[in-house]
């Protein structure tokens, strides 16, 4: 089969550090490529991929400091799409709503996956818009702000099944691990560790956004003892860190359309206890892979059972349910029920 992701030009792919839609992107596409397919890959020039590259712009625009209008270079990359469109069996976008008007003038099958949250009123009027442009969801709950939109499938992320496994080190702390913003509560996660009388490490990069959300809330919390400011860590040092871990936790105030760190800590045999919200009960298993809580009360006791969970177990799940493997059958599949013909022949990958 011959297809084309296309991803945001705002991360490499897979991005340096934190970045997971781009993660995601890396992740799938390398399957693909693994599985015998056709693949070309439309992102950002510092991209590394074993597919076809086709670079619309010559770095993340993240990293460069000259871009004052990240719109003009995603005009760019929509327009090489479409010059290219009739060389692919199917286009597999990873951009929101931006390709629904311009690709759905074109005749090349295409899908767009949702890795946002949707419950914005100004979302509304696009989905309602375009009612028969086929969307992917990355998540059954990420559905409900939206239910109007045209699902082709939920497809649950997935990591390579080696990149992230457990390391034989004695768990001492909880861990906090992404991005820290208002809708991601690190300030949760400190009062749940210091109650609970656990040390609390906190591997998280802060946005430009939220630096004052740091500077006035969370920088004065960390001088309080027990909390550990690590930064921003990439792949890496993702394992030790969170095999280190007790549990990890996640207290969010947002729906969370899948959050990705559940299921690096999940492949880390690191239990999760997670606010009840968005995905949270799609991924976390109650009393397998964690715990799923409603505040920070029951989070407090939720770190006291963390030691009655088998650490091997949650490891096997997450070899059972959360391999990119997995993901790229489940959006062959996706494909394939757009209508797609596959015209190249597969090896069989063993």
């Amino acid at each position: 089969m011959r297809i084309a992701q296309i991803a945001p030009l705002h991360e490499a792919v897979p991005p340096r550090l934190y970045g997971g839609t781009e993660r995601v992107v890396s992740f799938l596409t390398e399957e693909l490529v693994v599985a015998g397919h056709d693949v070309t890959l439309f992102a950002s020039g510092d991209s590394e991929t074993g597919a076809k590259l086709h670079p619309v712009w010559p770095r993340a625009l993240r990293l460069d400091q000259s871009i004052r209008d990240a719109v003009a270079p995603h005009m760019l990359l929509m327009e090489a799409v479409h010059r290219q469109a009739a060389d692919f069996d199917v286009l597999h976008f990873h951009m929101d709503y931006w390709p629904f008007s311009l690709f759905s003038r074109q005749p090349t099958p295409f899908v767009t996956t949702l890795h946002g949250r949707l419950d914005l009123p100004e979302l509304q009027p696009v989905f309602t818009t375009f009612p028969r442009v086929p969307v992917v969801s990355i998540s059954n709950a990420q559905r409900r702000p939206l239910p109007q939109a045209n699902y082709a499938a939920t497809v649950h992320h997935g990591l390579p099944e080696n990149l992230l496994t457990p390391h034989d080190v004695a768990p001492s702390y909880l861990a906090f691990l992404g991005r820290i913003a208002p809708e991601k509560r690190p300030d949760r996660a400190i009062r749940i560790a210091r109650a609970a009388g656990i040390p609390l490490k906190i591997a998280a990069k802060v946005d430009r956004a939220d630096q004052e959300y740091f500077d006035t809330l969370i920088k004065p919390m960390l001088s309080g003892g027990g909390v550990e400011m690590i930064g921003e860590i990439g792949d890496r040092d993702k394992a030790g860190f969170l095999s280190g871990a007790l549990g990890l936790l996640m207290p969010i105030d947002w729906p969370e359309p899948f959050g990705l760190v559940m299921i690096e800590a999940i492949a880390c045999g690191t239990p999760v206890i997670a606010f009840n919200r968005g995905s949270v009960p799609e991924i976390v298993e109650e009393g397998l892979t964690g715990f799923i809580v409603e505040d920070e009360v029951s989070a407090i006791a939720a770190v006291s059972r963390l030691d009655t969970l088998s650490r091997q177990a949650v490891r096997r799940r997450f070899e059972e349910r959360f391999t990119a493997r997995r993901m790229a059958e489940d959006y062959l599949r996706c494909f394939r029920a757009l209508g797609v013909a596959e015209k190249s022949v597969l090896r069989v990958v063993k």
